[in-house]
């Protein structure tokens, strides 16, 4: 009796809780709290310091679409000053319409990291507080979440050692990416940045600061990865190592049949002597696709890769990485030449490139130079990212690139499988719901006031259509990097996991303060 007591109880705190989300912000009779903002927190004691001007950079992120304009911008010099704010706005409660979000480098999509006439934290400057490297028998670094993964790397390369799990693009905040979950080509192996992770410390919608792992506090810190910022901020993490490479074998290969290609993946990431690293790219409209490649790129017979015309074909790329230390460069060269004899790409596609560790993982920043010496890198970018079911993927491919995508050069198109086993199903990450599931994410830039194919009007209104067929189609899809402007459509995101979201809600955040440009939940604003 006392069981069932106590779950009739926690089914009502769970019915109030989900009734105070859905209320839409009201404005108090009084006056508006926009303008009370600044004042309440002009007197606030802390370390760092307020800024109430100039702060346009908040309202901006690297999609380019959203502007919201918070209040004020907190620059923390210590965690006890983004306990100190987020305890302030918890204890004013419903009577203040301030709420709180997180801000690395802004990498965020659609205002994710915004907090309209809120509070902006600028976890950025945090940075330099200690980055301390731990070897041993299991070896991991502790770091702030504002520092970069960039510059993780490099501190921990100086002790031989790295992180296991990374995303492509490596000038993003540990903060950022574990409330995502953080992938790449290495997430087949070794699962998400997510799953790498040993330790963290969390300030909660209360104001509380909280140390969690598995084995402590471990509701907190599986809803927090992966959590999208709404149960509390991350503050510091301790993040597992490996031993590191010096140097990776890089390689490409192309297919002109998808099944082919997925088939070829598939192996690759189910073998238990396999590549280090495996992604692939769908080639839609290129024309002298393997000239354009990296000059470092050497292709194995020059003679048959210079006859090879792509034909404008769609093509897929297998792109592969095995890493090595110089003096097993002879052994490593007969490994992946196995390796590649089981794949069946086009063989006059071949390339290779060898180049140091860090110069891999640090390949986007390449591109990034370039595209902002063209003006490219700030346009904005309406990405769509989307995990889908490995018994779905070739229907999605004959329809999506065969069909409703019409080329791929206003930016990369990326598809490759991962282990489900590799992800930690306590987390707060929503998976399709079998063993092996693809990314596939669409990443161009759209020119605003262009009415062509390169247009921001255009590119939205193909990612509509994708949608659009992955939920008629029953596909069974899931979005990585969420993005939905109702709750109804976030609950049929979570399906059976939004009851457990709901009450890590109540439990560390009930008032809807944190991360409001996620669009899950509403603070409730008092009308009294």
């Amino acid at each position: 009796m006392r069981y069932s007591s106590i779950l009739k109880q926690n089914n009502i705190l769970s019915i109030i809780s989900f009734t105070i989300f859905s209320i839409s912000c009201m404005v108090l009779k009084s006056r508006p709290c926009s303008s009370t903002a600044p004042s309440s927190l002009e007197t606030l004691q802390v370390d760092g310091r307020f800024s109430f001007v100039q702060n346009e950079f908040a309202a901006k992120d690297f999609g380019n679409q959203f502007h919201f304009l918070p209040s004020a911008v907190l620059y923390p010099k210590s965690v006890s000053d983004i306990a100190t704010t987020i305890r302030h706005v918890w204890q004013v409660g419903p009577g203040s319409e301030l709420t709180i979000a997180a801000r690395g480098v802004g990498h965020s999509i659609k205002g994710q990291a915004q907090a309209p006439q809120g509070i902006v934290i600028n976890m950025k400057s945090m940075n330099g507080q200690g980055m301390r490297v731990h070897t041993g028998k299991f070896p991991y670094v502790d770091v702030s979440a504002g520092e970069l993964w960039i510059d993780i790397l490099q501190e921990c390369l100086k002790f031989g050692l790295a992180p296991k799990s990374w995303t492509d693009y490596l000038h993003l905040t540990v903060g950022g990416t574990l409330s995502n979950a953080g992938i790449s080509g290495q997430a087949f192996r070794h699962g998400p940045q997510i799953s790498n992770v040993d330790q963290l410390e969390v300030v909660t919608g209360k104001g509380e600061v909280v140390i969690c792992s598995e084995e402590q506090n471990a509701d907190l810190f599986h809803g927090v990865l992966g959590g999208l910022g709404q149960f509390g901020i991350i503050t510091r993490a301790k993040i597992s190592l490996e031993p590191a490479p010096k140097m990776v074998k890089w390689i490409r290969v192309l297919y002109s049949d998808f099944d082919t290609f997925a088939r070829d993946q598939e192996l690759v990431i189910s073998a238990e002597n396999t590549f280090d690293y495996v992604e692939g790219l769908v080639l839609v409209n290129k024309t002298g696709l393997i000239h354009n490649w990296r000059s470092s790129f050497n292709p194995q017979d020059p003679v048959k890769a210079s006859r090879f015309i792509s034909d404008q074909r769609t093509l897929f790329c297998l792109e592969l990485t095995k890493n090595f230390n110089p003096e097993n460069a002879d052994e490593i060269d007969q490994e992946i030449e196995t390796l590649l004899s089981e794949l069946n790409y086009i063989t006059s596609t071949l390339f290779m490139s060898e180049v140091p560790y860090i110069e891999f993982l640090d390949r986007v920043h390449s591109a990034e130079i370039k595209l902002r010496s063209k003006g490219l890198w700030d346009l904005p970018h309406p990405w769509l990212n989307l995990l889908v079911p490995k018994s779905k993927i070739h229907k999605f491919a004959e329809v999506v690139f065969g069909n409703i995508l019409r080329d791929t050069n206003n930016g990369p198109v990326l598809v490759y499988p991962m282990n489900k086993y590799r992800w930690n199903n306590k987390t707060s990450v929503v998976l399709p719901e079998e063993d092996i599931f693809y990314m596939v994410a669409f990443l161009p830039h759209a020119i605003p006031s262009s009415m062509q194919n390169d247009g921001l009007h255009y590119i939205l209104s193909l990612n509509k259509r994708i949608l659009d067929f992955c939920k008629t189609a029953q596909l069974g899809v899931k979005q990585y990097l969420p993005y939905y402007t109702t709750q109804e459509a976030w609950r049929e995101h979570f399906g059976p996991q939004w009851e457990v979201f709901v009450r890590r809600k109540s439990a560390y955040d009930p008032l809807a303060i944190l991360a409001p440009g996620q669009r899950i939940f509403h603070k409730a604003i008092s009308t009294l």
